[in-house]
């Protein structure tokens, strides 16, 4: 399916607020993880650990192209980067088929 011009504008007009606010989200699940009971060394690894894991998700970072938008838009569904109230703005087609095709 391709996306059509006024969904893709939605989508880079919507990417950066919904990349925002889960590293927002990620932030202070880092410092629950530093403020944490143990070794200060033990929750530097874990922080590391899971920086790491979360640099590859889209809502850290993604290719900006219209050919990866619906998929961008189903993983950062799956991931729960975004919820499907976030699609709103977005036609009805599109809306259908990113949460028929990612299961919600």
């Amino acid at each position: 399916m391709n996306i059509t011009e006024p969904d893709w504008r939605e989508f880079k007009k919507k990417l950066p607020v919904w990349q925002e606010a889960y590293m927002e989200r990620l932030n202070r699940e880092y410092i629950d993880i530093l403020s944490g009971n143990g070794y200060a060394s033990e929750k530097f690894w874990q922080l590391e650990k899971r920086i790491k894991k979360d640099r590859k998700s889209p809502g850290v970072i993604t290719e900006l192209t219209r050919r990866n938008a619906i998929p961008c838009i189903m993983r950062l569904l799956s991931e729960g980067v975004i919820v499907p109230n976030d699609l709103e703005g977005f036609s009805k087609e599109l809306v259908e088929t990113v949460l028929y095709l990612s299961g919600n």
